[in-house]
């Protein structure tokens, strides 16, 4: 462990640095590896201290991810994302670090890692002793040929741990590998076709459609089956949907159900999504009834 004894690692766990290759690279036969160096590195490594003369440390909260909203990559999506904490010590804050990383263990099993784009937090000071510290992250799916992204494989999907760190004006280090979970998601998508337009009122209308999912290695969308998923209805000239009933995808994503046709209004099918998969509704189809 590259931690020194100065430093109060609440997890224990090594600390990740900005100025580390890319979170995912490959080599020659297609190995993904993962750089991740010390807290030493990310602060510098004069900002050890000694445990004997080591003060308070500082106390910190308010750790967000994008907003506390899921990330959701499909294909080739790049999304760069602000992370953010509020830090305090009596001798203020000077620098912060925030990073996602999926594994079992921050020392010793990580497959994945999105590090902040920033070498240095902007830290903004609300008080002598507590600041609001902002950075970013960018990251990808992919590993279509030479296109190896962050997001390399379809097993990163679901949730990632956030690693948060604060350095205080005088030297004393706070770091948590463990500080809270985010949901890092595939992207899902729904389509909807109900038929016949126009039917009859008491006739049936058959309502068909696909489930699908961004497959990250492989750079398209696949049917996902198996998934509950909802009928849903909004009569016309309303806003707001009504459950209908519960269907279930069948191989490659496919979806076919049948209702009774009543009254004018859209149908559509509504996904909730899993912890790898995001939540999805497809665009209300219109019917005319007769």
């Amino acid at each position: 462990m590259r931690i020194r004894a100065t430093v109060a690692a609440v997890s224990g766990a090594l600390a990740l640095s900005a100025l580390a290759v890319p979170a995912a690279q490959a080599d020659a036969q297609g190995t993904v590896n993962l750089d991740r160096p010390s807290v030493a590195e990310r602060f510098g490594a004069s900002s050890a201290r000694s445990a004997f003369n080591a003060q308070a440390l500082p106390v910190v909260s308010n750790v967000t991810v994008n907003s506390g909203k899921a990330l959701v990559f499909g294909t080739t999506t790049v999304r760069t994302f602000t992370v953010s904490l509020t830090a305090s010590h009596p001798s203020g804050i000077q620098d912060a670090y925030i990073d996602l990383w999926h594994g079992t263990n921050a020392e010793s099993d990580v497959d994945g890692y999105l590090p902040p784009n920033e070498e240095v937090a902007d830290c903004t000071a609300t008080s002598a002793t507590t600041s609001n510290c902002k950075l970013t992250i960018t990251a990808a799916p992919g590993l279509n040929g030479d296109a190896v992204g962050d997001l390399y494989a379809n097993a990163l999907a679901g949730t990632w741990h956030v690693s948060a760190y604060a350095l205080s004006n005088d030297g004393e280090i706070y770091a948590n590998d463990y500080f809270k979970t985010h949901k890092v998601q595939r992207l899902a998508k729904l389509t909807v076709n109900a038929a016949p337009e126009p039917v009859v009122k008491g006739k049936a209308i058959t309502v068909t459609g696909n489930l699908s999912r961004a497959d990250w290695e492989t750079g398209k969308y696949v049917g996902l089956s198996g998934q509950s998923v909802g009928l849903q209805f909004r009569k016309a000239a309303t806003t707001t949907y009504t459950s209908v009933k519960g269907i279930k995808s069948t191989t490659g994503g496919a979806l076919k159900t049948t209702v009774t046709a009543s009254v004018d209004g859209y149908h559509r099918f509504s996904y909730a999504g899993i912890s790898s998969t995001a939540a999805v509704s497809a665009t209300g189809d219109y019917v005319d009834v007769r």
